[in-house]
């Protein structure tokens, strides 16, 4: 399957002209640390950077709520700082989603973006007088 692919993106690449095909290269997969900086390069980015923050300022109560959890003696006090950690537990793991689920979003326009290319260059080919005999 991989090997078919490859095929597809060569024949792509040789009906493309220089900047078309510049363009269908900068489409290809990137690795895990390049799909993480796309999410702080892109539109959203600002937000990314924001939600790590708050992801420091959360993982910190989470530090001092395991203290105060350790150092407690009655039960009530052992709940309440139980309590706190779990939620900032769940609050970490939501911020670390929306990540995931942002890197996914961009892997999706990626593959979107390479389908349009390839229906624009079949569409053109088609369209193509000098194919005609």
């Amino acid at each position: 399957m991989k090997k078919e692919i490859e095929k597809i993106d060569e024949l792509i690449k040789e009906t493309l002209s220089k900047e078309e095909a510049a363009f269908y290269d900068k489409l290809k997969e990137k690795n895990l640390f390049g799909k993480i900086g796309e999410v702080y390069r892109g539109k959203m980015g600002w937000i990314a950077i924001m939600m790590n923050i708050v992801h420091l300022i959360v993982f910190v109560i989470f530090v001092y709520c395991l203290v105060q959890f350790f150092d407690a003696e009655e039960t009530k006090d052992l709940m309440v700082w139980l309590g706190g950690g779990f939620l900032c537990l769940i609050m970490m793991a939501m911020l670390k989603l929306y990540v995931w689920m942002q890197m996914d979003k961009n892997d999706i326009l990626r593959e979107l973006k390479r389908l349009e290319l390839q229906v624009s260059v079949l569409a053109s080919a088609k369209n193509d007088p000098d194919d005609h005999e």
